[in-house]
């Protein structure tokens, strides 16, 4: 993993818990028995969308734009040995229901945005994004979440580039009755406890991520 992989992991990680996007709402004690960084997840809105965990694809993307997404969003959260990425925990998956659900009203965005993004690379680089090299996704992410691809008009290239982080950051670390977060990746990769039905002493008073086994989502306390 190189060092920009490691950033960019840092940076998204450090923006889920600063910007509230665990979808877990409800699921915690009082605040009096959370850490900050658990509060702050906690506060967070559900989304409108529940769907139980289906593997793969196919709600509404199909194969060729699956694959595209899949890729742009592993080069936005990409995983490494013992860190999860947007592949180990099925952001595809979460995309893909949340577009056939609750996010339909931006079924057409998204068409269009991928079309765009398609256009874009065979353009500058004669190959589709899933093509390209490591380096090479790497540049066009940055072109587009700076607004300088070209080949875009609507969607912008910059609202395509922070919807598509917005929406890996919550397949990453909502609820995974959502379709993402596959075994609770992204909540053990942030030290998020899930709905526990009891915190001890011990935990109340620490700092530090919470690491004890079972974490409890949805599913399990319904």
């Amino acid at each position: 993993m190189s060092k920009h992989d490691v950033a960019r992991r840092d940076l998204l990680a450090g923006a889920a818990f600063g910007a509230g996007v665990v979808a877990s709402a409800g699921l915690m004690p009082e605040a009096s028995a959370q850490t900050h960084a658990q509060r702050a997840a906690a506060e967070a809105p559900v989304p409108a969308h529940a769907h139980p965990n289906v593997n793969g694809h196919g709600a509404f993307f199909n194969e060729e734009d699956a694959e595209t997404v899949a890729a742009f969003t592993e080069r936005i959260m990409p995983g490494a040995p013992g860190k999860p990425g947007a592949r180990d925990a099925e952001v595809l998956n979460y995309i893909d229901l949340a577009l056939a659900g609750a996010y339909a009203d931006l079924q057409d965005f998204y068409r269009r945005g991928l079309a765009q993004l398609d256009a874009y690379c065979r353009k500058t680089h004669g190959v589709p994004f899933v093509r390209l090299p490591v380096a090479g996704q790497d540049e066009v992410i940055k072109a587009v979440e700076e607004d300088k691809a070209g080949e875009f008009a609507w969607p912008t290239a910059q609202a395509f580039f922070t919807t598509i982080r917005t929406h890996t950051m919550e397949g990453m670390l909502a609820d995974p009755i959502y379709g993402g977060n596959r075994d609770f990746a992204g909540w053990r990769l942030v030290g998020f406890p899930g709905g526990q039905p009891l915190f001890t002493p011990e935990d109340l008073e620490s700092a530090q991520a919470f690491t004890r086994e079972p974490i409890v989502g949805l599913q399990e306390r319904a």
